[in-house]
């Protein structure tokens, strides 16, 4: 009896801690913004006057990083690259469809490699490239093999946005100046804050 009881006990704490695992990831995820069911106005995002409203906390100017044009009408405008104390660099953005109609997201944007590909689309081919310590930088995956990217996009309907990140591992504190480049979209050059 002590067995069946231990064997439940343990399915019970692998589905609470998968359930606490998500309910974490979401909150993680959300705009703070409440649930009334409308899409949410993130920093990230870009207003449809082409301007963004940052928080104060991030620091950030009314400007973009940079503004990556790709195929199709798209558009991807940087809108901050922090370096944290954990040595990961996190970019934020925001994904807009500059195009007269809905368009499907590129599956080029996940990269080439199978582990990514097979978790969905994502961001997963973006690289950071510090050209003065000759290296390049790989978005960062979990244990489970999943880029540490937005995920779960297929489809952008013309004048939408899409608020984006992506995490890479940190180039060296002297390092403040990186290229960011993504499958389909022109390559800029980027600030390292933090």
């Amino acid at each position: 009896m002590s067995i069946r009881f231990t064997a439940k006990a343990r399915t019970g704490l692998i589905a609470l801690s998968a359930v606490v695992g998500l309910a974490l990831g979401m909150v993680g995820c959300g705009s703070g913004s409440g649930d009334d069911g409308k899409k949410p106005d993130t920093p990230a995002s870009a207003s449809k006057s082409g301007g963004s409203d940052p928080s104060a906390q991030e620091g950030q100017s009314d400007q973009p990083l940079a503004e990556l044009k790709g195929s199709n009408g798209l558009v991807l405008d940087i809108t901050s690259a922090t370096r944290d104390s954990g040595g990961f660099v996190t970019v934020n953005g925001s994904l807009r469809n500059d195009g007269d109609k809905s368009i499907a997201i590129p599956s080029a944007l996940s990269g080439n490699e199978t582990e990514i590909i097979r978790n969905g689309r994502s961001f997963g081919g973006a690289t950071l490239v510090d050209s003065k310590g000759k290296k390049r930088y790989y978005v960062l995956r979990d244990t489970d093999g999943r880029p540490l990217t937005t995920t779960g996009f297929s489809n952008i309907r013309s004048g939408d946005d899409l608020a984006v990140f992506m995490q890479f591992p940190a180039p060296p504190i002297t390092t403040t100046e990186v290229s960011f480049e993504l499958p389909t979209f022109s390559v800029a050059t980027i600030k390292i804050s933090g």
